[in-house]
């Protein structure tokens, strides 16, 4: 796993500017927003089109009776 945390000097900046509360704040949605980044990444998946895009037929709705209410 990579280092998502901030240093001490980035979370003590945040502090001094922002305020004790808004710094730590916004440092921990700083480290949240990495670690969704990472895991998004780490569970990509490439999709390879077999049929060109232009080929593709529309797709229509199977169930059309869930449409009228």
């Amino acid at each position: 796993m990579s280092d998502l945390g901030l240093s001490y000097n980035t979370r003590k900046a945040l502090r001094v500017h922002l305020g004790e509360d808004a710094g730590n704040e916004l440092a921990n949605l700083i480290q949240k927003l990495g670690q969704r980044v990472e895991a998004l990444e780490r569970n990509k998946v490439n999709v390879t089109r077999i049929v060109p895009a232009d080929l593709v037929a529309p797709i229509v709705n199977a169930n059309p009776s869930s449409d009228s209410v």
